[in-house]
């Protein structure tokens, strides 16, 4: 199977999808490079410092499921009791409803809400007065780094109304920034403090943060867009927001890693270092019913075949059943089969047509 993932990219590096990629796909931990740092620069390096994006999203849910195991928080309970910014919450009548048309909140936002993203906030998909107010204030998710600081982000997102009832329907990202602003609010040191001792530490992920120490900026490579033909560089190599130190509270941003790093946490994750047998079933498994699974609560055809846990997607039938995973919006993409085997790819793309052509020729090699 590595020679196909092999051939897969160095198919993708000729035709322009991305400079270059790092892949393993496995049991045990192959790297492979293909191609280029960026667009006529060095070889790509398997230690390269990739900005993961959304696949910090199952990271932050092992770091708090740990604190669920410890008994530091529970899954049903209400986070206003350390988020007091989001103890009064308001929900439209509709998604596409005025802001105005909207009443309290008859259910408590809680843990288990922002694991499955189901707290009322996220991504609206269609245009509406939410998703204007959501550029408004500067809380839209999207490629590019967080414009605000934890705090201030927090205060414009909780200013305004939930699309639905929390645990009444599906919206993704925000409620994974919330989470990551609820884990440096339990009482054990700052978000990076929290992640470190629940995740980094026990799974050894030496390369994985926030930001990049300054000794190690010059492993951190180019992110890149698609432009005409060619590539457009839309995050520097070795400085910029990712460099240490961060602008301003990044509790609710997105980390860096390396592949060798997130293998790392994905085999810790499996052989019971990071949690319990209960809550990594619990994790890989669909936690979403199926009245939640509408149309416009993500990109179409999401929910044919695939359901959400705790910070990953499931795939719930076909011959992938079982298999869990994510992506990273510049480019990277990870699952688990569940025999074990372990595939992620790393590239420094934003997410196009072109990026998202080659995942699902990856996910359609086929279960290893």
């Amino acid at each position: 199977m590595s020679d196909a993932l092999h051939g897969l990219l160095a198919r993708h590096v000729e035709t322009g999808t991305m400079p270059g990629a790092v892949a393993s796909w496995g049991k045990d931990h192959h790297p492979i490079s293909v191609g280029r740092d960026a667009p006529g620069g060095q070889p790509l390096r398997t230690d390269s410092i990739f900005r993961i994006q959304s696949m910090t999203k199952p990271v932050a849910a092992v770091a708090m499921l740990r604190l669920v195991q410890d008994g530091l928080i529970g899954l049903e309970d209400p986070i206003a009791a350390w988020m007091p910014e989001l103890a009064e919450p308001r929900v439209l009548s509709r998604p596409d409803a005025a802001l105005s048309d909207s009443e309290p909140a008859q259910t408590p936002i809680t843990v288990r809400h922002l694991l499955t993203n189901q707290s009322g906030f996220g991504v609206m998909t269609t245009d509406s007065p939410l998703k204007q107010a959501m550029v408004a204030a500067g809380v839209e998710a999207g490629a590019a780094p967080v414009a605000l600081g934890a705090q201030d982000w927090l205060n414009a997102l909780s200013a305004l109304p939930l699309a639905f009832e929390p645990g009444r329907g599906w919206r993704y990202h925000h409620s994974f920034g919330l989470l990551g602003i609820l884990l440096g609010r339990l009482g054990r040191g700052s978000t990076q403090r929290v992640l470190a001792d629940t995740v980094f530490t026990p799974a050894g992920m030496a390369d994985t943060g926030f930001s990049v120490p300054p000794a190690q900026a010059h492993r951190l490579i180019a992110a890149f867009r698609h432009r005409g033909e060619g590539f457009e560089e839309s995050e520097p190599p070795g400085e910029g927001f990712y460099c240490a130190p961060p602008p301003f509270d990044v509790s609710h941003s997105e980390l860096v890693s390396t592949l060798w790093d997130y293998h790392a946490f994905l085999r810790a994750l499996l052989d019971g270092r990071l949690l319990s047998p209960e809550f990594r079933d619990e994790l890989r498994s669909d936690q979403i019913p199926s009245g939640s699974k509408t149309a416009e609560s993500f990109y179409p055809g999401f929910w044919e075949s695939t359901g959400w846990g705790f910070g990953v997607s499931v795939v719930t039938g076909g011959p992938c059943r079982g298999r869990f995973g994510w992506s990273g919006g510049l480019g990277t993409d990870f699952f688990v089969d569940p025999d074990g085997r372990i595939c992620i790819v790393m590239t420094q793309v934003e997410m196009n047509e072109r990026v998202f052509g080659l995942l699902a020729e990856l996910h359609a090699l086929g279960p290893v």
